[in-house]
């Protein structure tokens, strides 16, 4: 009971929840719902009770017509005013509010996910958290708003419609005390069930919303069409379908006997009892207790009271699914972040003298060590270069210097000061990165350059000529201001895989900062283009502090130092000249790429001269 009791109280605290947050961004939203809620119920209680009762008695003592007929016409009138009322608020205030309350909810949700770290996209819990919490979010609250509203006018209305029967006939009570059963004894426990059953679907709903996801991004179209994999998915679509259906199944047993519980004591006690016991008080003793027009003004506020009634356990059910996902949204919002972008600090000095990982050991949560003891210093102007396997743990410094993580063990220190001191959001503009994932934006060529900082058309340019793509953007219908990706614009370009890694170092040389760090910045150029872009980046960076991570070596080896990394450890360090002559792990690797990188360029030259 003891649970159940939380569980209501969870619900309860939701729905307030969400109406204070409407309250505090569109109050007026709020005050006009309830107003128009409570307009709504008590007017069909009027109908449904004063106004018959009135049109019978004005029936039965024989009233003057012109009298009756006035009468209709004013309350008419007033109602005509009041429905207009009504049909404004839905169609043009209630509209316009829940925009407001839109941008402002989603505005503060997106500043949310852009202070959590970069850990929490990497937590599933969480990440399930954020993607329901910006699912629709903005319509959810507005109903929780709305669904509140109901109950509580909705209640005001029943309980006039429930005194105007007890008022023909105090007898009617015993009637009435059947909904408060269905509704505060079955309600709860329903409620309950269908919690405990959304939350075992959660996981069905996942796989569900992912194949729908895949079946129509184009960046899973090929796959599909050149192998086995669309039957793959359809068979997860299918388990996730049987499971789903499971999960139904699951608390049949459990949902239909307190539903039709439910069902019995919240409509049927009081719609067909009240109607069977008002029709035997008016016909069948000999002195009639009730008179016809009174029966009939009994029948119709019943009919009003019940669909009143109805719309509450309604509003309270849909309360209850709604007050789940609001749930999500508090705790989302109210989540402290680990890393939080917006913390303050010490502003780091412009120039930079040094970068020094000390004794620094990583462990995603719950997960074996990614480096372990790595300790390196890289000097002003200096170029480091990391070479390894792939999970070596190269990236993962890459993150740790940019403070995307904090170390588990050790310390970074940069001009000699911890890093965790500095203010997060002056410290990351010490950077200027390209990662091999990075991101193509909708939005212009110079736009994608400069992400939201003021520059010049020449600095754009200069950066797309040292990243070797000015040619072709060049040959773009509009240049520099052409649209990429086709997200927005139908006519937008889109550029290949390795035009858009150029890009992506462009951006990074367009950047003033001291340090450039450049993850795997040409995975998709062959071997020679690749080799020209790694070259230009080494030349237009000179001067920098420079990281580079690439599997070409033959381009490591103009770094002033490299890092060779095995299982989260340094294997091997040192100038590339002095590593060859160690003649270990990462010699043997340069001959290896040497020897094929030599294959593809006399395998070039044979194919020219065919």
């Amino acid at each position: 009971m003891k649970r159940e009791k939380s569980f209501t109280g969870r619900i309860i605290r939701n729905n307030f929840y969400a109406m204070k947050e409407a309250m505090s961004i569109a109050p007026k939203r709020v005050w006009v719902a309830l107003l128009s809620r409570l307009v709504d119920y008590l007017l069909w209680v009027f109908y449904s009770a004063f106004f018959v009762r009135y049109i019978l008695d004005a029936l039965e003592q024989e009233k003057p017509l012109k009298e009756v007929l006035i009468a209709i016409l004013l309350i008419g009138g007033g109602s005509l005013l009041l429905e207009m009322f009504l049909f404004y608020c839905q169609d043009v205030w209630f509209p316009a509010w829940n925009v407001t309350i839109f941008h402002s909810l989603y505005k503060k949700i997106y500043k949310k996910a852009e202070n959590v770290e970069i850990a929490c996209y990497e937590n599933t819990e969480f990440y399930d958290k954020f993607s329901t919490a910006v699912d629709d979010m903005g319509n959810k609250l507005c109903q929780c708003v709305d669904n509140m509203c109901t109950v509580v006018c909705g209640s005001i209305g029943g309980i006039v419609a429930c005194y105007t029967m007890v008022e023909i006939d105090p007898w009617t009570v015993v009637f009435l005390v059947a909904p408060l059963l269905g509704n505060f004894l079955f309600a709860p426990k329903m409620n309950k069930i269908n919690y405990e059953r959304y939350q075992d679907g959660v996981p069905y709903d996942r796989k569900l919303a992912y194949v729908n996801r895949v079946m129509y991004l184009k960046e899973y179209a090929k796959e599909f069409r050149l192998s086995n994999i669309f039957h793959v998915v359809e068979d997860q679509y299918g388990e996730a379908t049987e499971g789903k259906s499971g999960v139904y199944k699951k608390y049949f047993k459990r949902a239909f006997p307190i539903g039709m519980l439910q069902y019995f004591f919240s409509y049927m006690v009081i719609f067909e009892g009240i109607l069977l016991y008002g029709a035997y008080q008016a016909l069948v003793p000999a002195a009639p207790t009730i008179t016809f027009s009174q029966m009939a003004v009994l029948t119709s506020v019943m009919v009003a009271a019940s669909w009143i009634w109805v719309q509450v356990i309604n509003a309270i059910n849909r309360s209850t699914d709604n007050s789940m996902l609001v749930e999500n949204l508090r705790n989302f919002l109210a989540y402290e972040e680990k890393i939080p972008e917006d913390a303050d600090g010490i502003e780091p000095e412009e120039e930079l003298r040094s970068i020094v990982f000390s004794h620094v050991s990583f462990s995603y949560p719950g997960g074996e060590a990614v480096l372990t003891d790595v300790s390196f210093e890289i000097t002003a102007g200096k170029s480091l270069a990391l070479v390894g396997h792939n999970g070596a743990g190269k990236s993962t410094i890459i993150k740790l210097l940019l403070r995307l993580y904090d170390p588990t063990d050790g310390t970074i220190f940069v001009n000699g000061r911890d890093i965790r001191e500095y203010k997060l959001s002056s410290y990351r503009k010490l950077f200027a990165c390209a990662f091999q994932d990075g991101t193509i934006l909708p939005g212009t060529v110079r736009y994608n350059i400069l992400m939201g900082r003021d520059g010049t058309d020449s600095e754009v340019t200069e950066a797309l000529k040292k990243a070797g793509v000015y040619e072709k953007i060049e040959s773009l219908p509009q240049g520099i201001n052409t649209p990429l990706t086709k997200e927005f614009d139908e006519n937008g370009t889109v550029l290949s895989g390795g035009e858009c890694q150029k890009l992506l170092v462009a951006r990074a040389f367009a950047k003033p900062a001291p340090v450039a760090v450049f993850d795997e910045p040409s995975s998709a150029l062959d071997p020679i283009a690749e080799h020209e872009l790694l070259a230009g980046i080494l030349q237009e960076t000179d001067g920098k502090t420079r990281v580079l991570i690439s599997h070409r070596l033959s381009c490591v080896k103009y770094a002033d130092h490299v890092l060779l990394l095995e299982n989260g450890k340094v294997a091997e360090e040192g100038t590339h000249e002095t590593l060859m002559v160690q003649n270990g792990a990462y010699a043997k690797l340069y001959r290896v790429q040497e020897r094929n990188y030599c294959a593809v360029v006399e395998g070039e030259v044979s194919a020219d001269e065919n």
